[in-house]
């Protein structure tokens, strides 16, 4: 997919009067949170301000989420309408979302349906991923398909059925392939910069207010491993 702008450490993959929809990078965080580093949102706040000119506050509503390590789409909404609705959408599952992932070890089988019970821990921000029902566990399930056999490598692609935290990192774990670069979840080295390699890939959406069928990709980070995929 054409990048429409990249200037201010910004890929905007589409723009229009009601959504904005960017190519996170490793290491921005989506909103502000207690480290104080500016997050995504003022960026994109800033650039709406200087382009369009607009005085005074900028409205820019904040959707969903990315880990801080993983690159790929997230989508803004530039009107409360497009933020209303568009919660409603990501809250219904009326959306469709594809990741792809490179995987240190090849999962057994190259197509599966994952369905697990994710626990989290508040404490240490993760989420374990069982196999039976625990207390306050919540279903997880996903599909994956290996896309793509690197030399050390597997890439993955993974549709989500639910929106669990850390749920791609934590199934993947689980199943003996953690994520390249995730040491939270079990890689046994983390990536120079401190990314890893899971990429929000493909959004399909029905657009908010004019009601066409929106499909974005976003290109992946520029390195070796995801220039092999």
């Amino acid at each position: 997919m054409k990048i429409l702008s990249d200037k201010n450490n910004l890929q905007i993959l589409h723009e229009d009067n009601h959504l904005i929809v960017v190519n996170k990078r490793v290491g921005d965080i989506v909103q502000g949170d207690k480290t104080g580093d500016k997050p995504l949102s003022d960026v994109v706040r800033e650039y709406i301000k200087e382009k369009y000119n607009k005085p005074g506050d900028v409205f820019l509503g904040v959707i969903h989420r990315l880990d801080r390590p993983t690159t790929g789409i997230v989508v803004f909404a530039r009107t409360s309408k497009a933020l209303s609705r568009m919660n409603e959408l990501f809250s219904n599952r009326e959306t469709q979302k594809t990741y792809w992932a490179v995987v240190k070890n090849k999962p057994k089988e190259t197509k599966a349906k994952l369905v697990h019970y994710l626990k989290r821990n508040e404490k240490n921000n993760t989420s374990k991923a069982h196999s039976k029902e625990v207390p306050d566990s919540k279903l997880a399930s996903l599909d994956y398909t290996v896309i793509k056999e690197l030399q050390n490598y597997t890439a993955l692609e993974i549709n989500l059925h639910t929106g669990r935290h850390h749920q791609i990192r934590a199934q993947l774990s689980a199943i003996g392939s953690p994520i390249k670069g995730d040491l939270k979840y079990g890689a046994d080295r983390s990536n120079p910069d401190g990314g890893i390699h899971l990429h929000a890939r493909k959004l399909t959406f029905v657009h908010p207010v004019t009601k066409e069928n929106i499909t974005i990709i976003a290109p992946t980070p520029e390195d070796p491993i995801w220039n092999a995929v």
